[in-house]
């Protein structure tokens, strides 16, 4: 839309971003239970396919470390966990390889007696190439947003399912970003 010479663009990934960033932040209000929980929560692998079948062939491999943050609990029975996300592996399209790397902040929210969990995040993404065939990424710097429901299998195992999507958030044209379906397996500590 433009307003004169004022020009907006929405855009839905940045907004994800801020609104991460600001649950993320450490903060108390009243009446609001906060708790430090500050230690390793799990380790684990995961795999990605393409979301759509027209959307780049991109695949994913990767290994991942989770480290808790605050726990708000927001009643008694529902809980909002913060977390510091790390993630290093393949990525793969085209023909080509790359590593990515991620370090970024996620949030799930929980609900006691129930082995169910939703969660999601944004991290800043390092690619270590952004050309794959004729598909250009537009630079090495990415962005990985996501949202996922995880279930605590036994009291240390969890698997999960999660929606992703990498774009460069227009930092650089072009800016095609494409989506993957994530499976993980991971211990928790």
């Amino acid at each position: 839309m433009k307003f004169g010479t004022i020009r907006v663009r929405f855009n839905l990934s940045r907004l994800i971003h801020l609104a991460i960033l600001g649950c993320v932040l450490p903060c108390v209000t009243q009446g609001q239970e906060k708790e430090q929980e500050f230690k390793f929560h799990s380790v684990g692998a995961r795999i990605g396919f393409p979301a759509e079948s027209d959307s780049e062939k991109f695949l994913q491999t990767e290994g991942f470390l989770d480290y808790n943050l605050w726990r708000w609990n927001l009643s008694t029975d529902w809980c909002l966990q913060s977390r510091v996300a790390a993630s290093a592996g393949w990525l793969g399209g085209r023909g080509e390889n790359a590593f990515i790397g991620t370090v970024g902040p996620t949030l799930e929210l929980s609900r006691a007696g129930i082995p169910l969990a939703i969660e999601g995040g944004s991290s800043p993404t390092y690619i270590s190439r952004y050309r794959f065939g004729q598909i250009n990424l537009g630079i090495s710097a990415q962005f990985t947003t996501h949202i996922g429901l995880f279930w605590d299998v036994t009291p240390h195992w969890r698997v999960g399912y999660r929606y992703q999507h990498m774009s460069n958030a227009g930092i650089r044209e072009p800016n095609p970003g494409f989506n993957l379906h994530i499976l993980s397996v991971g211990y928790v500590f």
